[in-house]
């Protein structure tokens, strides 16, 4: 039986979607992580704790688990487990992106590099240390976007439009970088970016890398502005409502932006904002798209991305990787203010919309609410599916409406 290495990250959304995927393929299952797994108790074999922020400590882990239970693919879950499934997997001579890549991938800096040299429009950028007085952090030209060069889901991603925005936005991201859950004990905090603020129409593209050859899956709208100050990211619908020429920049640029980073297997998830100078790269992942999000997808006969996934990293079959027709798409729940969640009420009036196909409140009750940019949790995830991307849109802001979220 075909035995893969699933590393879940302890905060991620994803473990249940892709180890239903794996059973759904009759694939044996050993879960990793940095704490042991209740999924794997009292089997051996099933699971293997590891370091997943200390990529050697993770490679020799893994080596030494394969050792006993070889293992036929390594996928990570999500951003926080890319550069240990790239190590393990080269140990192990298995399908994988060179580490490099997904370092580069990683680091805001060194992908703003990569990116400029292959001749792609990406945004001009400075990097300053944490501990810089943020009096003292200049910016030729206005306005710029502050963030440190390794956090995800838009966390500590702030605009700033003069001198004493920056120093407040650059103090502020400070702060996030040096908090204990950013920064372990006896780390440095990691740099912070400043760069041109780029306007225009943002998009995401999800993708699936084979021998270097993108396949792009689905190109998604975000039909919300994302100007600032702070990058809340909302609704995703696909299928694009772009024009035909402009997807086809779309898929070309980020066919090119892979290229430049040297990633050649896996998932990819692109961020990208369009304008009149052409499409500019925001961020290309070694990763799937985050959060709940993928349920949006279905391929073929209704096979999920995760198992696309998992059947591309194994070396399974793959089916056909043509999207379903119908236009689907996902609201990320934000997060009206900090505060103590007692409840979420109309979530049946929610749920009672036509098109409205799942609606997910991932912060129990009794949890923490933590707006951007501090924050690094959605409320819960909406989906819709319907004839056409307008549908879609209309049936999660009607159905969005209807919430009522109780804090205390």
């Amino acid at each position: 039986m075909t035995r893969i290495l699933l590393l879940i990250p302890s905060r991620t959304y994803r473990t249940r979607d892709f180890v239903e995927a794996a059973h759904a393929l009759e694939v044996e299952v050993v879960v990793g992580s940095e704490h042991p797994s209740p999924l794997a108790a009292g089997s051996p074999g099933r699971s293997l704790q590891l370091d997943l922020d200390d990529a050697p400590a993770g490679r020799r882990a893994i080596e030494e688990f394969a050792r006993r239970y070889p293992l036929d693919a390594i996928v990570p879950v999500d951003d926080g487990s890319t550069l240990v499934a790239a190590a393990g997997a080269a140990a192990l001579g298995l399908p994988h992106n060179r580490f490099e890549a997904v370092a580069a991938s990683r680091d805001k800096g060194r992908l703003r590099d990569l990116l400029a040299a292959a001749g792609l429009n990406t945004p001009r950028f400075r990097i300053w240390p944490a501990g810089t007085d943020p009096e003292e952090v200049p910016s030729p030209t206005f306005p710029v976007v502050v963030k440190p060069v390794d956090l995800s889901g838009s966390r500590g991603v702030i605009r700033a439009d003069d001198p004493d925005g920056l120093a407040a936005a650059f103090a502020r991201v400070a702060s996030i970088v040096r908090s204990p859950e950013v920064c372990p004990p006896g780390a440095e905090p990691q740099r912070i970016i400043v760069e041109d603020f780029i306007p225009g129409v943002e998009i995401a593209v999800e993708g699936l890398l084979r021998g270097g050859q993108l396949e792009v899956l689905a190109i998604f709208d975000k039909p919300d502005p994302l100007d600032g100050p702070f990058f809340e990211e909302t609704i995703y619908v696909t299928p694009s409502r772009l024009p035909a020429a402009t997807q086809v920049l779309v898929r070309e640029t980020t066919a090119a932006a892979t290229r430049a980073i040297g990633l050649t297997e896996g998932p990819i998830h692109a961020e990208l904002r369009l304008n009149g100078r052409g499409a500019w790269v925001l961020e290309v992942a070694a990763r799937s798209i985050g959060g709940l999000c993928a349920r949006t997808l279905r391929f073929g006969a209704g096979v999920p991305l995760e198992e696309l996934i998992i059947r591309h990293a194994a070396r399974l079959p793959l089916p056909s990787l043509e999207r379903e027709r119908a236009a689907a798409g996902v609201m990320m729940l934000p997060i009206p203010r900090a505060g103590i969640l007692r409840e979420v009420r109309g979530q049946e009036a929610a749920r009672a919309v036509p098109g409205i196909e799942g609606l997910t409140i991932t912060i129990p009750i009794g949890g923490s609410l933590v707006p951007l940019p501090e924050g690094d949790r959605y409320l819960g995830f909406m989906f819709a599916r319907a004839d056409g991307p307008a549908e879609v849109e209309a049936a999660l802001r009607e159905a969005h409406r209807r919430l009522e979220v109780v804090t205390e």
